[in-house]
C-alpha cells in the first residue's frame, strides 16, 4: 500500500536513524527505496548489508533532489508514496495516523503530519502554505509547540521533507515524465507540486497525530547552519541560485494572471530584499539573472498545462 522514497547523500548516521524509524512503524510500508546520492561505494555496501530488505538505487553521479525522487517514484508501486529526507525520524505511528488523512475526502492527494525539530518541542512544519510574497511558507515554522496546531484540517500543501502523496494525484500532475519538476533541482519543488495539484482540484490535509522529527538543513547547509533561522546565509552559491530561481519558476508555471497582479506589490517587495542581499553578500549570483533557459521552460509548461485548458 505504501511506498517510501528516501534520497540520501550518505552524510553522518541520518539514513540509519530514518530507516530504523521505518522498521518500527505500526503500519509497515510495503517497499522502501533509497536513492543513493553519496557516490561512495563503502556507504552503499554498508547500507545493503545492514538493511538487506530495502531497494537501493545508486547513481554514478550526485543527482539533483527532484531527479532522484522521480526515479524512486517511477520504480515504486504503492497506492501511496511517502517521500522523505534522510534527516527525518518518524514516530512509530506516523504512517498509520497519516493514512487517515487520505480518508477525509475523495480529493485529498497530499497529507502532512506535525513535523517537529529534533528537540521535539520546536515546530518545523504543520503544513505548507503560499505566502502573499509568493514564497513557500511553513505553518508554525520555528515556533514552540504549545498545542496551537492540534486541529486537523485542509492545508495548501505538504513540506518536502516528509511528503505523503496519493499516487493517483502524482499521476494527474505529472509533466511529461516528471512528477517533481527536474528544472527545480532542489527547493520549492514541494510548493510547485502542491500548487499544480491545487489547480487540478486536489487538496492537502493536516493530521497532527502523525508526528515526525526533522533536522532542518542537515544535508544542504554547512554544519553550523543546522536548524538555524535565516537559512539562506548558510547555502553555497549553487543552492542559493536554485532557491532564487525556483520561486520564479513556481510563479510563472502556476499563478493566474489576475492573482499575479494582485500579489505583484508583495512579489516586487520580496524581490528587492533578495536583490539587496545578493548585491551585499553574494554578488556573483547576479549573473544568474542573465540565464533565461529555465524561465523559457517554465513558460512552455505554463502554456501546455491543463490549467490553461479549463
Amino acid at each position: 500500500m505504501v511506498s517510501v522514497i528516501i534520497v540520501s547523500a550518505g552524510l553522518g548516521d541520518y539514513l540509519d536513524l530514518c530507516l530504523d524509524s521505518l522498521m518500527k512503524q505500526t503500519c509497515a510500508p510495503s517497499e522502501i527505496f533509497v536513492i543513493d546520492n553519496s557516490t561512495d561505494a563503502n556507504f552503499r555496501q554498508r547500507i545493503t548489508r545492514s538493511y538487506p530488505h530495502i531497494r537501493l538505487y545508486s547513481n554514478q553521479e550526485n543527482l539533483f533532489y527532484c531527479q532522484a525522487l522521480n526515479i524512486g517514484i517511477h520504480m515504486s508501486k504503492g497506492k501511496f508514496v511517502l517521500c522523505l529526507n534522510d534527516d527525518v525520524i518518524l514516530d512509530n505511528k506516523f504512517i498509520e495516523e497519516a493514512l487517515k488523512g487520505f480518508c477525509r475526502g475523495q480529493r485529498v492527494g497530499m497529507v502532512s503530519g506535525k513535523i517537529l525539530r529534533q528537540d521535539k518541542k520546536t515546530i518545523d512544519s504543520a503544513g505548507l502554505s503560499l505566502s502573499f510574497w509568493r514564497t513557500a511558507e511553513e505553518r508554525g515554522y520555528a515556533c514552540c509547540d504549545k498545542g496551537q496546531f492540534e486541529k486537523e484540517g485542509y492545508i495548501f500543501g505538504v513540506n518536502g521533507a516528509v511528503a505523503f502523496y496519493q499516487r493517483e494525484m502524482l499521476e494527474a500532475v505529472k509533466e511529461n515524465n516528471d512528477y517533481f519538476d527536474s528544472d527545480f533541482h532542489i527547493f520549492y519543488e514541494d510548493l510547485d507540486i502542491s500548487w499544480r495539484a491545487q489547480r487540478l482540484g486536489w487538496r492537502g490535509y493536516y493530521v497532527p497525530q502523525a508526528i515526525a522529527y526533522h533536522t532542518r538543513g542537515a544535508t544542504v547547509r554547512q554544519y553550523r547552519g543546522i536548524d538555524k533561522p535565516y537559512a539562506r546565509r548558510f547555502l553555497n552559491g549553487t543552492l542559493q541560485a536554485d532557491l532564487i530561481k525556483n520561486r520564479y519558476l513556481a510563479i510563472i508555471k502556476n499563478e493566474p494572471g489576475f492573482s499575479f497582479l494582485l500579489h505583484l506589490p508583495g512579489i516586487i517587495l520580496y524581490d528587492l530584499f533578495v536583490l539587496g542581499y545578493i548585491i551585499l553578500f553574494r554578488p556573483r549570483l547576479v549573473k544568474f539573472f542573465l540565464n533565461s533557459r529555465y524561465l523559457k521552460n517554465a513558460l512552455k509548461k505554463r502554456r501546455s498545462s491543463l490549467f490553461f485548458r479549463r
